[in-house]
């Protein structure tokens, strides 16, 4: 038994949990992954790491900014680069982007550490994928999970993944229990797919030092390619992440294996750059974000059901602009489950004031 169960370990359901457990309401997160952060993730390999999610956070909007500065002053966030290429049709030469509206920072120890630093002093529970949401006769919610012989029973739940997921697991109540307005709020949310590919190469070679990542624009396949170990203190490797455009990952939606994608990309990288060993990698892995982008976010921060018992939905597609719209939306979320609640005081916005003295 729980004041708030929030579903999802990615940053709106991280910051959503922590204000609701500074605020003094008992709170558990339920993650259907082995680790934290959603998007923000990075993958441990071949004793190195790479970010194949988000690949680095830049200032943008007041939240991000001063969450920035919290991180680069607990030395968890270092600057990458304040230079963006981007490789234009018909070129084979990146050129600096103009203007540099501000630097790109990184986590020398992987991107995730920003979702490990909101996470001490909750309740979290990895591996658990949530089945079924139920209401009870005392007018709490029963919560199944994927283990037959578990299940939370919550007073109120706090739904922090991407909405097609949150369909799924809500659409079975009906309309009767969650009101027509809001499923079809969630039906309207759409998200754009993207295929990450990781790539390790030998330690003899040589990684071109003009750039460290580079945006293709109007291209068919590729959306992004960073040198991932430039972010690492001692590189054993040179290590790239590729990003895919929306339309190649939608082209292989239903692809079991996406090693031969994966190897796609690198080959149309190296012609495109003219890099003919990247072809050629030690290694490569290959991950699928089905929900990468919201190309069709709600304009609310948060989406409430009509119900008697709380039920709030949450995320970067709440408002869109991915890590501080996510942020934005955990803070609102809370805010709506305590107005429902018991109107405990909520740090607001000495937000992460309250989280630095507290962790």
């Amino acid at each position: 038994m729980t004041d708030v169960a929030v579903i999802g370990a990615g940053m709106a359901g991280l910051v959503c949990a922590q204000q609701l457990s500074q605020a003094g309401y008992s709170v558990i997160v339920v993650e259907k992954s082995r680790g934290l952060g959603g998007r923000v993730a990075t993958r441990r390999l071949f004793n190195t790491c790479a970010d194949h999610g988000t690949c680095y956070l830049k200032p943008k909007g007041e939240l991000l900014e001063r969450f920035i500065d919290l991180l680069h002053q607990r030395h968890i966030l270092e600057v990458w680069t304040d230079t963006v290429h981007e490789l234009k049709p018909h070129s084979s030469v990146p050129q600096p982007q103009s203007p540099i509206p501000n630097p790109r920072y990184i986590a020398p120890t992987g991107i995730s550490a920003i979702a490990k630093f909101l996470a001490p002093g909750l309740e979290i529970l990895l591996n658990k994928r949530v089945t079924e949401i139920t209401p009870t006769p005392e007018k709490k919610w029963r919560l199944a999970m994927d283990t037959s012989d578990e299940e939370i029973t919550a007073t109120s739940v706090v739904i922090a993944i991407p909405a097609p997921q949150a369909l799924m697991l809500l659409e079975p109540l009906g309309e009767s229990i969650l009101g027509a307005t809001f499923l079809e709020n969630l039906r309207s949310v759409e998200f754009s797919p993207c295929l990450s590919a990781i790539a390790g190469y030998s330690s003899t070679l040589q990684p071109p030092t003009e750039w460290k990542a580079v945006t293709f624009v109007e291209d068919k396949y590729l959306a992004w390619i960073g040198l991932d170990s430039s972010k690492r203190s001692n590189p054993q490797q040179p290590v790239f992440v590729l990003q895919s455009s929306a339309a190649f990952a939608l082209h292989h939606d239903q692809t079991q294996d996406l090693q031969p994608a994966g190897e796609f990309l690198l080959n149309h990288a190296a012609e495109s750059l003219q890099l003919s060993w990247l072809k050629t990698p030690e290694w490569i892995q290959v991950h699928r974000w089905r929900y990468a982008f919201p190309t069709r976010p709600l304009q609310t921060t948060y989406l409430a059901a009509d119900t008697g018992v709380p039920l709030i939905c949450c995320g970067d597609w709440c408002g869109g602009n991915l890590v501080e719209g996510a942020m934005l939306s955990g803070i609102a979320a809370a805010e709506a489950i305590n107005n429902y609640l018991r109107h405990l005081p909520l740090p607001k916005a000495s937000f992460l004031e309250e989280l630095n003295n507290s962790i």
